[in-house]
């Protein structure tokens, strides 16, 4: 067996010669045996050894002893023992949550801090062929796509590593045996309370009895059929989602033309998107994509809110994923009183230049819509910079009549939530610029005009 896993170590780079590798113990034949391969194999693999062991105090005294019983393998291998004793009744019912999820975050995030600790590189998990299986049946039971079906990747984010992946509980307890490793026995394990123990103890046994002897493998070898073709459809989907989507802080604008892929890579770059924008995929479902989907299809401006404070907007055909951001009626009001010269906005970072000119020649030459030339005998009242208000109206250049701000914002598309950010330079209580995009036919500058006002933007937004 210690043959097997040495392969499977090679053949998913799992270590690197001197890493600091913390095991994951709980005390049964699957960490136990994990543990004792590693530490007949350290030299070879030239690695430093630390056994993690969290109590979940669920099982009174048995849950002490296990600790007691790893405390005491670890010292007699000479390997640095970490645990962690927390209450998980206590942590599921304040948080909300079973008992399953509470106790994988806290291991995980017991995990975590000792790898910072220790300055480890890995964490060694102790599942194997039949978690596999078992996780397979899970997702097929739940209506998994492609890349659920992958189930248990050997190697994950470079830092998880699972050296028994592809050794059955079979293998693993006759290497306890055969060493008299003695490992404890987890009686829960044997109860059909949770789903995985009913699809381990009832469902399994049942298909090796009435239809394959051989399920364990014959699951374990169609999750690497599946990882082939996922991983081929997730490397073009990638690519695709580079090609048409914007990415940005917490926001994902994908163009209307990925919407003409096939679903295969649309559905793809859609979960890229939510995962980019939320930075993570916990509680997005295949109906939610699909959702998505819908929407595009609707006219412009149709919202669809997501799990965590995700938004998904319709923008003219493009789909705007982002956080789920509150205005406040400050953004909104807010307005700076600009002087002759140069202005700095120490709040929203902004720098204003505000000069007085006679040279007419920008009129041919400027090229730059953050730039732009009034007539400055025509201006009244103080040089104002504010967000806009419900009811602003301009009269754009070239036209007779007044024009809704918000009828302007439609007219060149622009998206609901940049609309509230835009700048508008006022001149007393007329609008005379929506910065970057018009300017009033009122301050314009034409071949009467003697002075003439330039104001320009710099800031890293524009």
């Amino acid at each position: 067996m210690i043959e097997s896993v040495l392969n499977t170590i090679r053949k998913n780079a799992m270590f690197k010669s001197n890493d600091r590798v913390i095991v994951a113990v709980s005390g049964g034949p699957d960490s136990i045996c994990l543990l004792h391969i590693l530490y007949v194999l350290r030299e070879e693999l030239n690695i430093t050894l630390f056994a993690a062991h969290v109590n979940h105090c669920l099982r009174g005294i048995e849950a002490d002893k296990d600790e007691l019983y790893v405390e005491s393998f670890c010292k007699n291998l000479g390997i640095e023992f970490k645990s962690l004793k927390i209450n998980i009744n206590d942590v599921a019912k304040k948080r909300n949550i079973s008992c399953e999820s509470a106790g994988r975050e806290e291991r995980y995030k017991f995990f975590k801090k000792l790898k910072a600790e220790l300055k480890a590189q890995k964490i060694a998990i102790a599942h194997n062929a039949n978690d596999q299986a078992e996780t397979i049946l899970m997702r097929i039971i739940r209506g998994a796509g492609l890349n659920g079906l992958i189930g248990i990747r050997p190697v994950r984010d470079n830092i998880f590593v699972r050296p028994l992946i592809h050794n059955t509980r079979d293998e693993i307890e006759k290497y306890c045996n055969d060493n008299n490793l003695q490992p404890r026995i987890d009686k829960t394990n044997f109860q059909t309370v949770y789903s995985r123990n009913k699809i381990r103890l009832e469902l399994i046994p049942y298909i090796q009895k009435n239809f394959n002897q051989d399920i364990i493998k014959v699951l374990n070898r169609f999750s690497d059929t599946i990882k082939v073709d996922n991983d081929y459809l997730e490397y073009i989907s990638r690519e695709k989602f580079k090609k048409y989507c914007d990415i940005k802080l917490e926001k994902v604008i994908i163009s209307k033309e990925a919407f003409l892929e096939q679903e295969a890579i649309l559905t793809r770059i859609i979960r890229f998107s939510l995962e980019s924008a939320a930075k993570s995929l916990k509680d997005f479902e295949k109906v939610h994509i699909f959702s998505i989907i819908d929407i595009q299809k609707h006219s412009t401006g149709k919202e669809l809110m997501l799990p965590h404070n995700i938004l998904a907007v319709n923008n003219y055909g493009d789909i705007i994923i982002r956080k789920n951001v509150t205005k406040t009626e400050i953004t909104c009001s807010r307005q700076y009183k600009l002087e002759i010269g140069c202005n700095y906005i120490s709040d929203i970072k902004l720098k204003v230049y505000v000069k007085l000119t006679d040279n007419k020649e920008y009129i041919h030459y400027n090229q730059n819509k953050f730039i732009q030339y009034f007539d400055y005998d025509k201006v009244r009242g103080d040089i104002m910079l504010r967000n806009r208000k419900k009811g602003d109206k301009l009269i754009p250049l070239g036209m007779l009549g007044n024009k809704k701000l918000k009828d302007l914002f439609i007219d060149l598309k622009i998206s609901k939530d940049k609309r509230d950010s835009i700048p508008l330079i006022c001149f007393g209580d007329k609008i005379a610029w929506v910065v970057g995009y018009r300017i009033s036919e009122i301050f314009k500058v034409d071949k009467s005009s003697k002075t003439i006002l330039a104001i320009g933007f710099e800031s890293e937004e524009t």
